[in-house]
């Protein structure tokens, strides 16, 4: 590791260049810890930001260019003539290549993150043969952005790079995984759903309708259920970083990310983001909640029964949780305003909550798919500005936020997920006891 630093320190440009490239080809090598020593230079004033950004952004795109070629050469052949001794073969390539070719490509933008993952990718594309023009738009896109960031955050802590350097790995590779476990659970929610509306649309009486409904709901309750354990693994993890203690480094990096990139200007634009939280705007969303549900929803009493429990549950809920670990309080340096129980945060949790489920019904009842992805986007955005005005203004630690939307994510996808259920078993009785009719008449 030493002799790398030493020649990056030397030839720079050329050695992040080089390495980048070597290490998309599948050769191993420390390229995120390279990229990184490369910020703390640029920290240090002996190479340029930009530059060492675009040296490594153009090695990754030359490496994964290679990889794609050598992928491409080797093609469907290669994998039907030996795929069979892996249980791979012609009808799952075909599969496969159809699968990447709509979906697989905008991975990329998070795959270089995941070690394995970043070095198959370009081969994966080239055998499955996908349109180069396609591969390259979401692997240089990636690439700069993994570049990107390492370079960036080597920048930003400097000479406290190299002791951040681990903690950095983890949690980008945490996030990843859980980027790409939400993005397959929205393929799979996709493509059932269009399998589904194939099935209504040849249900040609009502018991048959109301039998695809049925189905319907059952996927919808074991997605659902997806993401509420989803939810709960995350949360886990977290309660168990709070016990021992293990959020300081994670908490560092992040405070030191948001102080650098957001200065004393964006003051009042972190204010206005922090007054999504507020109980006004909390307020107003549960009625706009309320009137939908009136008006559009389906199974009203159920909806609204369950709109009722989420929010004074979930006040219940939130406030028994942050006094339970505020009595196993770990000891962190003082906070500008400290909150008498700041582990989870309110803010995010109850955010996440109450428009979670606005967001929820709103996509589960509009028919138009880009409007259920303005309504999600929306709902992402939303609560990605309140946690980070909590950072801003050194209200709350970033782990606090994290847990927040944790927690606030157990909560709501327990209560959709029950309210789903209770859906389910009331349709089913209908439908049910209209066979029953039918049978005796």
């Amino acid at each position: 590791m030493h002799v790398l630093t030493s020649l990056l320190e030397q030839y720079g440009y050329i050695v992040l260049f080089i390495a980048l490239m070597l290490e998309l080809i599948a050769v191993p090598g420390p390229g995120e810890f390279l990229m990184g020593y490369a910020g703390v230079l640029v920290f240090q004033g002996k190479l340029n930001w930009m530059l060492s950004i675009l040296a490594a952004g153009l090695g990754s795109c030359a490496g994964v260019s290679i990889s794609y070629w050598i992928g491409y050469t080797l093609g469907p052949a290669t994998v039907q003539k030996y795929g069979e001794r892996i249980h791979f073969g012609k009808d799952r390539l075909e599969k496969t290549s159809r699968w990447f070719k709509h979906y697989g490509n905008k991975l990329l933008l998070i795959a270089y993150f995941l070690p394995g993952v970043r070095h198959i990718a370009g081969y994966a594309a080239g055998i499955t043969r996908i349109p180069y023009r396609l591969y390259a738009i979401y692997a240089y896109c990636g690439a700069f952005l993994w570049a990107g960031t390492f370079i960036s955050l080597g920048k930003l802590l400097g000479p406290e790079w190299e002791q951040f350097h681990a903690s950095i790995k983890k949690y980008l590779l945490i996030g990843s995984l859980f980027a790409i476990i939400v993005f397959l659970l929205f393929y799979l929610i996709k493509t059932q759903k269009s399998k589904i509306r194939e099935l209504m649309i040849a249900g040609l009486v009502k018991g048959a309708r109301q039998f695809h409904t049925l189905r319907r709901l059952r996927l919808l309750i074991v997605f659902t259920a997806l993401f509420f354990l989803v939810f709960l693994m995350v949360m886990g993890s977290l309660v168990e970083n709070y016990i021992n203690n293990e959020f300081k480094p994670f908490d560092t990096i992040v405070t030191l990310v948001v102080t650098v990139l957001f200065n004393s200007q964006w003051k009042y634009g972190m204010e206005v983001f922090g007054a999504f939280a507020s109980r006004d705007v909390l307020l107003a969303v549960m009625v706009v909640t309320f009137l939908w549900i009136v008006f559009k929803g389906q199974d009203r009493k159920i909806e609204l029964s369950f709109l009722f429990f989420l929010v004074i549950g979930g006040e219940l809920y939130e406030e028994g949780i942050r006094r339970l670990f505020h009595s196993l309080h770990p000891v962190h340096a003082p906070l500008a305003s400290h909150a008498l129980y700041s582990f989870p945060s309110e803010q995010t949790l109850t955010a996440f909550v109450i428009f979670g489920f606005c967001a929820y019904l709103f996509v589960r009842h509009s028919h138009k798919a880009r409007l259920q992805a303005v309504a999600f986007f929306l709902f992402m955005i939303v609560l990605f500005l309140i946690g980070l005005s909590r950072v801003y203004f050194n209200e709350q630690y970033p782990s606090d936020v994290a847990s927040g939307y944790a927690f606030g994510g157990v909560w709501l996808s327990l209560n959709v997920l029950v309210m789903e259920l209770f859906r389910f078993s009331r349709r089913f009785s209908k439908l049910r006891n209209e066979s029953n009719y039918i049978k005796y008449r």
